[in-house]
């Protein structure tokens, strides 16, 4: 069998086909084996696991992937790719290959059918533009998760894990590690792809936190507190709720709830921490 880990054999496979990479699909694959045995360590796949691997390509770490779980299921949006993929997996009886995009699989029922029920581990070489929607909607469904490790743009993997007080720290920083722990596993640079891409990525295990770091009342209003926080960077935290639409929260109801947290008014939402945000949102729910 031979494996795709390298550039000759994927050029060799894309002629083969005659497959033309797609721009709307943000198409690029990973060449380099010493990348691929890295997702795979990082995302300590075993013989009992069931995994769910998201845009698998020609199905380079698919292979890896079917050589040390239990069981793949394998979701690729682009029908182009689907008879690539039924040759380069036609060895493998463990992988079942999806034409779907993976914003409309039901994986709850997948984890359900596939796993019991258990946790699930999500594994992926995310087209950049999709990247946060997909790793949003995994953790908001509350489908069984283990763990989630993705290949990402090296700056959206640098914002998922950063805190408070640095210029990548917003949203997506708060939202990922409400839900999982972040560790950035590597580095990946454009030419370990074809076709390269114009940045530079990194490989990032969000694994799922069995409780939350955080209780709060009302989740769904925490998360809009945050988005309106960093929606003007440069404007104050109690400017960021005072003009968010879907909030429209007073100037001085916020100055009294800050300072009941101690916390000056001119404060920006860029200095919070995730426990600071859930008590603002529960004392602002409370008002």
């Amino acid at each position: 069998m031979a494996t795709l880990g390298n550039p000759q054999e994927t050029i060799a496979v894309l002629q083969k086909y005659g497959f033309n990479f797609q721009k709307k699909y943000g198409q690029n694959f990973l060449i380099d084996p010493h990348v691929l045995d890295k997702i795979i360590d990082a995302a300590r796949i075993g013989p009992d696991d069931f995994v769910l691997e998201i845009g698998p390509g020609i199905g380079t770490m698919t292979q890896y992937l079917a050589e040390s779980a239990r069981e793949v299921v394998a979701v690729e949006i682009d029908e182009k790719l689907i008879p690539i993929l039924g040759d380069t997996l036609k060895e493998y009886n463990n992988v079942t290959i999806l034409n779907e995009d993976i914003l409309k699989v039901n994986i709850r029922k997948l984890a359900e059918e596939k796993n019991g029920g258990k946790p699930i581990k999500v594994v992926a070489n995310l087209p950049y533009y999709i990247t946060t929607p997909i790793i949003m909607g995994l953790f908001e469904s509350e489908v069984p998760l283990d763990s989630v490790t993705v290949m990402v743009q090296k700056e959206v993997a640098q914002r998922m894990q950063v805190g408070p007080g640095t210029k990548e720290y917003g949203a997506l920083s708060l939202a990922v590690q409400y839900y999982a722990q972040p560790y950035i596993v590597a580095n990946v640079p454009p030419n370990c792809f074809i076709p390269r891409p114009a940045v530079g990525s990194a490989v990032i295990r969000l694994t799922r936190f069995q409780e939350k770091p955080v209780k709060v009342k009302n989740e769904a209003f925490l998360f809009k507190i945050i988005r309106a926080s960093f929606n003007q960077r440069r404007k104050t935290l109690q400017n960021g709720l005072y003009n968010s639409p879907e909030l429209k929260i007073p100037k001085e109801k916020t100055v009294k709830v800050l300072e009941q947290m101690g916390l000056p008014a001119s404060i920006r939402g860029e200095k919070l921490d995730l426990v600071q945000f859930a008590r603002l949102s529960d004392l602002l729910l409370e008002e």
